[in-house]
C-alpha cells in the first residue's frame, strides 16, 4: 500500500525540500494573480483541510452550507513526506477557513499561507488549539477527547465565518458527537472492556495517541516509534528492543502504519508473522479515501479487536 522504502526519502529531508517548493509556489500565486483569495470568493463559504481526517469532520458540519475540500486524500501517500503543488495553493488562497494540523505535520501549508496572506481568512491549527509542545506527537486525530475538542472548534469557526447558520452548525456538532460517533465510542470501549491490560507494539507514534483510551499497554520504546514517524535513524538498540519483544512475545499484537514502510519496519512486520504475532494495519489518513472519519476509524478498531482476539483468545 505505501511506496517502496528504497524510494522514500527521509522526512526531514523532504521538509527542508519543501522550502523551496513553497517559495516557488508562491512566485507562481505572485504570477497567476490568485491572490484575490477569499476576498474575491462569493456564495457558500470554502473550507480547505491540509489533511482529510480533519475534512471529514469539518464537512459532515458543514453539511451543504459550506464547500468543503481537502488536501492530503490518498492513503498511499505518507503525510509527513507531502509536497504541496500549485493548485493547493490556489485552493488554500480561496478558502475562508483553512485546517492545519501543525505540531510540524504539515510545515508547508504554514508557508503557503504566509506567502498569500487574506484579511479575514480564519485558521485553525490544531496543536495551537490543543497547546501541543514543539516537538510533541502531531497525531491528535488518534486521541478521541481531542477529536472532540477540534469538532469543537470547527463548529464555532464555522459560525464565525457563517453566523447566518450558526444554529445548524450547532446542531450538526450535537449530532455528530451523540450519533455519528457512537459506533467509534461504541468500538472503544469494547476493547478497552475486553482487553485492558494486554501489551502491545507499535510501528511508531500515530498509535500512542490511542493506546490509553483502549487501555492497551503499548511496549515499544517512544524513541523508536519517535524515529520512525519522524523518519530519523533508529537507534540499534531500539530496534532490537523492538524485536525482542516479537520473538519472546512479550507484545500480544503488533501495530502497523502502512503509510510508512520502512526496512526496519518491513522487517518488524516479517518478523511478527513468523512469531505468530497477530498483525493489524492502521492509517494516518482516510482508507479508503471515501470513508468518513468514524467508518474508518471503526473499521481500523474492529481489525485491532480481531488480532487481540486471535491473540488472546477472549
Amino acid at each position: 500500500m505505501a511506496a517502496s522504502p528504497d524510494m522514500r526519502p527521509l522526512r526531514r529531508w523532504v521538509w527542508r525540500a519543501a522550502c523551496s517548493t513553497a517559495a516557488a509556489l508562491a512566485a507562481l500565486l505572485a504570477l497567476s494573480g490568485c491572490g484575490e483569495g477569499a476576498a474575491a470568493s462569493s456564495g457558500p463559504p470554502q473550507i480547505v483541510a491540509a489533511e482529510n481526517m480533519w475534512g471529514s469532520i469539518a464537512a459532515q458540519l458543514a453539511g451543504s452550507n459550506a464547500r468543503v475540500m481537502s488536501i492530503i486524500t490518498n492513503p498511499a501517500q505518507d503525510p509527513h513526506s507531502y509536497e504541496p503543488t500549485a493548485a493547493d495553493a490556489r485552493t488554500l488562497a480561496t478558502a475562508g477557513l483553512v485546517i492545519v494540523n501543525g505540531i510540524g505535520y504539515d510545515e508547508w501549508s504554514g508557508r503557503l499561507l504566509a506567502a498569500n496572506p487574506q484579511p479575514g481568512r480564519l485558521v485553525l491549527d490544531v496543536g495551537t488549539l490543543l497547546k501541543v509542545p514543539t516537538g510533541g506527537n502531531p497525531h491528535r486525530w488518534y486521541d478521541p477527547d481531542d477529536v472532540s475538542t477540534v469538532a469543537q472548534a470547527i463548529e464555532a469557526d464555522l459560525a464565525r465565518l457563517d453566523p447566518h447558520h450558526q444554529a445548524i452548525y450547532a446542531q450538526r456538532l450535537r449530532s455528530f458527537e451523540t450519533v455519528a460517533l457512537a459506533a467509534y465510542h461504541h468500538a472503544i470501549a469494547t476493547v478497552r472492556q475486553h482487553y485492558a491490560g494486554v501489551p502491545v507494539g507499535a510501528s511508531e507514534s500515530v498509535f500512542a495517541l490511542q493506546a490509553p483510551a483502549l487501555g492497551l499497554r503499548l511496549l515499544t520504546p517512544a524513541t523508536f516509534m519517535k524515529a520512525i514517524s519522524e523518519g530519523t535513524e533508529v537507534s540499534a538498540r531500539d530496534t532490537a528492543t523492538a524485536a525482542d519483544q516479537i520473538t519472546h512475545h512479550r507484545i500480544r499484537v503488533w501495530v502497523f502504519n502502512s503509510q510508512n514502510a520502512t526496512p526496519e519496519i518491513a522487517h518488524l512486520n516479517a518478523l511478527a508473522r513468523a512469531s505468530g504475532i497477530p498483525v493489524t494495519t492502521i492509517t494516518e489518513t482516510l482508507a479508503p479515501a471515501t470513508d468518513s472519519f468514524e467508518q474508518w476509524q471503526v473499521a481500523q478498531l474492529q481489525a485491532l479487536a480481531r488480532a487481540l482476539r486471535a491473540a488472546t483468545g477472549r
